[in-house]
């Protein structure tokens, strides 16, 4: 999803909106042990987290759906994000997100420590503060170190996930399935299009997005497909450094699924040709790829058109009739 900048992992939010600056920090005496019974946040910082006391909390500017706060204590940093409006289930499909591409052991992510709820309502999640650094990440150590989380992280039970998630705040299907086809079709460009259907009433896309479904097959012809980990919304406002310059990617919407579907997004990621060569000195192009580019930035362009509005239909229908007059149907 298109949308925010912030320090670090700041949940999906809205494309063609100006950056927003990262707001002041509000200085703070320590708090006591006594605020432990009215914040769940603070009190797992000042107990697992090993902190006696919180020195600094610092608003983070750039999310649109969530709150971001980055708490500085005596045991180190932390960031944070709340939202008053939701249960703790968002916040635990993203930590078992954060947590699966963590244990690859291959890109940088931050590290998920806690999900849980606010005291009266809402819910929070704690994970690992990463200090980003001035400059991008280098595309060509982005490429490889994205290459091997896909060759690392594999799954047995098909394509999916364990639970359902969001992209933006679109529901994710992510029920398992051992059809790519089938489960691309239905759970991704499918939903999408009912979705729009229902939303808009747009019989044109739906009908013709569900002929282009049942005639895609050909688009897969004569490669391997193996359920590769995802990060699933890899733009680059999902995309940062470290201070060593090492890449770090964030806010992700993963799934096991085709490798190549980890470029849906790549209209608002500026891949250039030094991560591809990189990309695919690891995991080898296959044939076609060229031809798949679209199928997969489709799924983004009627996501971006059902929480936006009008101004994604036309790249959304462009895609879907180029698609039907190359597969003559």
């Amino acid at each position: 999803m298109v949308g925010h900048v912030g320090f670090i992992s700041l949940s999906a939010s809205f494309p063609s909106m100006p950056c927003i600056p990262r707001l002041g920090f509000i200085k703070r005496r320590p708090f006591a042990m006594a605020a432990l019974s009215d914040d769940p946040v603070q009190e797992w910082i000042l107990t697992e987290g090993k902190a006696t006391q919180i020195t600094r909390i610092r608003p983070v500017g750039g999310g649109c759906i969530n709150l971001a706060s980055h708490y500085d204590t005596d045991a180190g940093s932390f960031f944070v994000k709340t939202n008053r409006g939701i249960g703790p289930s968002m916040f635990e499909a993203e930590a078992l997100g954060l947590s699966a591409m963590y244990e690859t052991g291959t890109i940088r992510v931050p590290k998920p420590f806690k999900v849980g709820p606010l005291r009266n309502s809402g819910s929070y999640i704690i994970m690992e503060f990463i200090e980003f650094g001035a400059s991008q990440s280098n595309q060509s150590v982005l490429g490889r170190k994205l290459a091997e989380m896909h060759k690392a992280g594999k799954s047995e039970k098909g394509f999916g996930f364990p639970v359902d998630n969001t992209i933006g705040s679109t529901p994710q299907i992510n029920t398992w399935c051992s059809d790519w086809i089938q489960f691309y079709g239905e759970h991704r460009l499918g939903y999408q299009l009912k979705l729009a259907q229902d939303q808009y009433g747009d019989s044109t896309i739906y009908q013709k997005g569900q002929r282009l479904i049942e005639n895609m097959a050909p688009l897969f012809e004569n490669i391997v497909i193996e359920p590769c980990l995802l990060h699933g919304d890899l733009w680059s406002g999902n995309i940062s450094s470290d201070k060593n310059g090492e890449p770090v990617i964030l806010d992700p919407a993963c799934y096991y699924g085709h490798n190549e579907a980890e470029f849906g997004m790549s209209w608002c990621a500026g891949f250039g040709g030094s991560f591809y060569s990189s990309y695919f000195e690891v995991m080898p192009k296959q044939p076609g790829f060229e031809k798949r580019k679209d199928i997969y930035m489709l799924y983004h362009y009627l996501n971006h058109y059902n929480l936006f509005g009008s101004g994604y239909r036309s790249s959304a229908m462009s895609i879907i009739d180029d698609y039907l007059r190359m597969l003559k149907v």
